[in-house]
């Protein structure tokens, strides 16, 4: 079901030639991250407070909410800052009863759940992932004369896991963390565009945070002769009662999104196509 807007199925009927680039993010766009990257979260807070304190669903969601934590590993240390500054302590290190996180410490153990503890042979959360999207859906894209590719928060080692080992795609566009700044910079999203296309074909740009939507909005500040389009994901630990739909496309409506869906396969051609002609 689409939120927010009326979404046909695709037809093979598109008389007019269809001009469009979509970057997908991919965590909760093309995987459902709610038990590896979240949980991974949720264990990293966890461990760092002696068990005292696991940010729930909602915790993570309020948090990313603000815009400016894309990043797991950062939004880790935030949550963690948050949690013992509510016990009086301080971030700053030159306080007295100041906080102190190893930033490599924590990031190690996050990778530890989420990747495994073999470095070579993967046996973390990442294995448990449900895909989203099928490649059939992005071969319809490319009959459609529709370019596309990705730009994520996700490391280039996690984000080539499930595009090419679990989705079988070859060698596809992909801008990852090492590549560019962190959303809510449009760096990234720029440089995947680049790559595929260095004209002023209209983009859309599917996200399912704030920082995503956040992104377009700075990547029309950047150029804005080109046309740029914010299409808002459900991930799916938000889908599990009509309150919280709602209320998540909401917050994605409000930082931006211009449609919203409950899965990135009801980005139909026709859905494009009306969004790029207005």
């Amino acid at each position: 079901m689409a939120l927010g807007t009326d979404v046909e199925p695709a037809t093979s009927d598109v008389s007019d030639a269809l001009s469009a680039i979509v970057v997908f993010d991919i965590d909760g766009v093309i995987r459902d991250v709610g038990g590896s990257y979240r949980r991974a979260l949720a264990d990293t807070v966890e461990h760092f407070t002696a068990g005292a304190y696991r940010p729930s669903p909602w915790d993570i969601d309020a948090l990313k909410a603000e815009g400016f934590w894309n990043n797991d590993w950062d939004a880790s240390q935030e949550l963690l800052y948050r949690y013992f500054e509510a016990q009086g302590r301080s971030r700053v290190a030159t306080v007295e009863n100041s906080i102190y996180l190893n930033y490599d410490e924590l990031v190690a153990f996050f990778q530890s759940r989420y990747r495994g503890t073999d470095p070579t042979n993967w046996t973390g959360y990442i294995c448990q992932e449900p895909l989203l999207l099928q490649p059939a859906y992005l071969e319809q894209l490319t009959q459609a004369g529709i370019q596309w590719g990705f730009f994520s928060g996700a490391t280039t080692g996690s984000a080539r896991f499930v595009l090419e080992q679990r989705l079988g795609l070859r060698s596809p566009v992909l801008v990852a963390m090492e590549d560019a700044p962190g959303k809510p910079d449009p760096a990234g999203l720029v440089q995947t565009v680049r790559l595929l296309n260095d004209d002023t074909t209209p983009v859309l740009y599917v996200g399912d945070t704030v920082a995503d939507m956040y992104t377009i909005a700075n990547a029309r500040q950047l150029q804005p002769g080109r046309r740029w389009f914010a299409v808002g994901i459900l991930p799916p630990h938000v889908q599990e009662t009509a309150e919280r739909s709602q209320a998540y496309t909401q917050t994605l409506q409000q930082a931006g999104a211009q449609m919203v869906l409950s899965n990135v396969e009801e980005l139909t051609l026709g859905a494009i196509g009306r969004l790029v002609r207005g």
